[in-house]
């Protein structure tokens, strides 16, 4: 599938919560997701966050052209997204539902709990390229000025 998204005008409303589909049992919760179906991009990477020390934050970027969903998949944080002009912070505490983060979205993680694990759903194999490390280059390819 590919992206319904331009990388023109993306902000900070792009980045939505999405509710997985739940088969709840006396035995055991189940919930799935399916490549296609689920998301608005196809899944070309998975890697997951854990054990990040208390305190300690993650993300402190952007990405060019990868949409990522991030889900909590045990304990909970935050996720702050900015587009240059709006920020607005999720809480993921849950593992039936996630925030897919568009491309040209800065994201910061903050307030993990104690063993928290982050599942990272990408649109994109890995490629150092595709990343704004550096806040104010972000702003400046975001707002076409000097930051």
């Amino acid at each position: 599938m590919n992206s319904q998204f331009s990388l023109q005008n993306i902000s900070v409303q792009d980045c939505t919560t999405i509710d997985l589909d739940r088969i709840t049992d006396p035995r055991g919760n189940l919930t799935f997701l399916e490549s296609g179906r689920h998301l608005p991009f196809d899944i070309k990477r998975v890697f997951y966050l854990y054990d990040v020390p208390g305190g300690a934050d993650r993300a402190g970027h952007a990405l060019k052209t990868c949409h990522q969903f991030l889900i909590a998949m045990s304990g909970s944080f935050d996720v702050v997204v900015f587009d240059g002009k709006n920020k607005h912070r999720f809480h993921l505490n849950r593992s039936y539902y996630g925030v897919h983060l568009p491309p040209m979205i800065w994201r910061e993680m903050d307030n993990f709990s104690s063993g928290s694990v982050c599942l990272v759903l990408a649109s994109e194999f890995y490629d150092e390229k595709d990343y704004y490390r550096n806040y104010r280059d972000f702003l400046r390819a975001v707002t076409g000025l000097e930051a």
